[in-house]
């Protein structure tokens, strides 16, 4: 099937019927998908006055940081398998209940250690959530078009997410509490378990039709593959690779994630079929997820430094220049499902690929004399733009041919590599500053080998899916 034929999709939906209110339905489950990505950032900005009031230091911050990530991504696939097996609706409701109350008493948290430990919870929420909204969405567009044009858009929502909570927790440390961040997923968590009966399609229940049996030891596996190895790459911010603060845990996570190759190979009912990420669309859209998230992630991240620690702008101040990254999100966010349509899903992440690498490669000229809207919003609109299409394109890619019975797990797979993209892409690249004397010259470096890597991407993107182009909402005849 041609990536840019989304009308062939898995017919797999003999048991699901169009869903009335599908616009209000699916409005519900994209505000939820961006909260749970919104949730990973909201603690950055504040860290410092975190820091001040449970006294901690920067290894303390940094379990405050990765608390929610790590059981996130690490439960992600497992989180799938759980919404294939036992419904998409079920499952969302129990991750969003989990979810909403671990944030009420995180933002009660009377001690460090309650704070990590619900942020943890968190994350464990989110991790059933994300894939289980992917299942209920595949239920709400059981039509291929329909379900490919509502993933055109999906694709946008996650790295706007991310944006919101670095603009949002800024203005409310500012003005109000760091605690009051929680407050915006505690109301999304109340209005998406108030919606679920009235508003979400139930999907199949493969527990009444395959009694196929949990994978659970490699649930366990991969879950600490992806956990541990995740954890490694977050230390060497702080730590040399070579140390054995990071390389244990890396090797450990994986050691972890080959046993779970391996083993998925002779297990029944794996937790992930073998071949499953490696069809053709499937793994280009994944790459493309996983690039476009570490894009947001290095532009957030060095630009969040340089900013202030460069050019000593205050929290305030970093949190509005980031308003209009999230303003080109949004509007191209309107544009990206006709564009899918018109070019088709592989283009589209090929041409948001080699935008995002233009205004990449504009930040290689920052320096101390470097102003905001000369030198750096530009770069922030191009990029925005760049990853916007990007995550578009991937996210039609990925769900490609992907059957009902399958969703959640899909949705698990999208999730755990937009997840890994700030993690490994970030640690890496951050690597290569750590090569430079000046802290500048590290980040220009940051942001030119990003540049490269998305210019060859967007081109591997092209040479490895059909490029035959087929509109959206057009039948296709072979």
């Amino acid at each position: 099937m041609s990536p840019n034929n989304i009308s062939s999709t898995s017919n797999d939906t003999s048991q699901i019927k169009p869903h009335s209110n599908q616009r209000l339905a699916f409005m519900v489950l994209a505000i939820v998908q961006c909260i749970l990505i919104f949730t990973i950032a909201i603690v950055t900005v504040p860290l410092p006055k975190i820091a001040i009031e449970f006294n901690l230091t920067s290894a303390d911050l940094l379990l405050v940081l990765a608390a929610y990530g790590l059981p996130f991504s690490g439960l992600l696939l497992f989180g799938g398998r759980l919404a294939d097996r036992f419904q998409g609706r079920r499952m969302f409701a129990i991750g969003l209940f989990i979810f909403g109350i671990s944030s009420v008493i995180a933002g009660f948290s009377p001690t460090f250690e309650m704070l990590v430990a619900m942020r943890f919870t968190q994350g464990i929420g989110g991790a059933l959530t994300a894939p289980a909204a992917m299942a209920v969405l595949r239920a709400l567009f059981p039509e291929p078009n329909a379900f490919a044009r509502a993933m055109a858009t999906w694709g946008g929502v996650s790295v706007l997410g991310a944006v919101l909570g670095f603009v949002i927790s800024g203005v409310v440390t500012t003005w109000v509490s760091w605690r009051w961040m929680f407050a915006v997923p505690v109301l999304v968590s109340v209005i998406g378990l108030l919606s679920t009966r009235s508003l979400l399609p139930a999907g199949i229940d493969e527990s009444h039709q395959h009694r196929s049996k949990l994978d659970l030891i490699g649930a366990i596996f991969a879950t600490f593959g992806i956990s541990l190895s995740s954890y490694g790459l977050i230390l060497t911010g702080d730590h040399p690779w070579t140390s054995s603060v990071v390389l244990l845990p890396l090797l450990i996570g994986l050691g972890s994630l080959v046993a779970f190759a391996v083993l998925e190979r002779f297990v029944r009912d794996p937790l992930l079929p073998p071949g499953f990420i490696f069809e053709r669309n499937r793994i280009t859209g994944l790459f493309g997820m996983f690039l476009a998230a570490v894009g947001s992630g290095v532009v957030n991240f060095v630009l969040s430094l340089y900013l202030q620690q460069e050019l000593g702008w205050t929290p305030l101040m970093t949190a509005g220049a980031f308003l209009p990254f999230a303003v080109a999100l949004i509007v191209t966010g309107q544009m990206t499902t006709p564009l899918v349509g018109r070019m088709g899903a592989a283009r589209v992440t090929s041409l948001g690929l080699f935008i995002a690498a233009i205004g990449l490669g504009l930040l290689v000229g920052i320096d101390k004399n470097t102003t905001y809207v000369v030198g750096l919003l530009p770069s922030l609109v191009l990029v925005a733009i760049g990853i916007s299409l990007a995550f578009s394109g991937s996210a039609v890619l990925s769900t490609m041919n992907v059957p009902q019975h399958q969703a959640g797990l899909a949705g698990g797979v999208m999730n755990t590599a937009m997840e890994l993209g700030p993690t490994v892409g970030l640690a890496g690249l951050m690597a290569v500053a750590a090569t430079q004397v000046e802290i500048i010259d590290g980040y220009v470096w940051a942001f030119g080998t990003a540049a490269v890597i998305y210019v060859i991407a967007a081109l591997l993107a092209i040479l490895l899916t059909n490029r035959n182009h087929v509109a959206l909402g057009k039948p296709h005849h072979e």
